[in-house]
């Protein structure tokens, strides 16, 4: 694990208590097979960090788009804080550095390590809450999050890609996308779903997800681009 501190440095704050830093970035994993480390992970932190996020950046669309209905809103905070999104802005913050894992999670850099990115960084916001508060928490998220936005509603990257996928299916082929749960994993409050593709009786892709609803719009978007649409 590197230097926290050059990680303080980087997000600009320093921590009144380390140890939340510490947890934020302390995967479950690493907890089994180092149970003397008196540490805790960090799933508690991430379920606060979760809502934060939310609150925060329905707070920051509300006021930026005071004529969009509640729908478009909805869709632009979906595709703010969706895990790709998340995952990446901890990507370019160096998270990875820091992460505490077990040796098999530390050698896995596909969908798994992303969602393990994206819970940290909403761990990260959880412990930053808890150590000064939600003013604190708000303008880490405007300086990592925010930027996206103008991005994402010019290019419609909030546009559903279900909805994308079947309305191109049917034109081509004449049948409606199915969603299929191929895989679940995780505790109660942290699922993992995967859920493959199929049009007709062919598996176009498989996505993962939070959500089951966050898989399918993930396989969803890797059969768009798998056919080509």
């Amino acid at each position: 694990m590197a230097d926290l501190a050059s990680f303080e440095t980087k997000i600009g704050y320093v921590f009144n208590k380390k140890e939340l830093l510490e947890q934020a970035f302390t995967h479950r994993s690493h907890l089994n097979e180092n149970r003397s480390a008196g540490r805790e992970h960090n799933e508690r932190l991430e379920f606060l960090g979760d809502a934060v996020l939310e609150l925060v950046v329905t707070e920051f669309l509300y006021a930026k788009y005071p004529d969009k209905p509640e729908g478009d809103l909805t869709a632009y905070r979906a595709a703010l804080v969706n895990t790709v999104s998340i995952a990446d802005a901890a990507t370019k913050l160096g998270i990875n550095e820091y992460l505490l894992l077990s040796r098999g999670e530390a050698r896995d850099m596909g969908r798994a390590r992303q969602i393990i990115l994206a819970n940290a960084f909403e761990a990260l916001i959880g412990a930053l809450y808890l150590d000064s508060g939600y003013g604190t928490a708000k303008s880490f998220i405007a300086t990592q999050i925010f930027h996206k936005t103008d991005e994402v509603v010019e290019k419609r990257l909030w546009q559903d890609a279900k909805s994308k996928l079947q309305e191109i299916a049917q034109e081509k082929h004449g049948v409606t996308p199915t969603y299929k749960l191929m895989d679940q994993s995780g505790p109660d409050h942290n699922k993992v779903f995967v859920v493959g593709a199929y049009i007709g009786e062919e598996k176009v892709a498989e996505g993962s997800g939070r959500s089951k609803q966050e898989a399918e719009q993930d396989a969803a978007q890797k059969a768009l681009a798998a056919k080509g649409w």
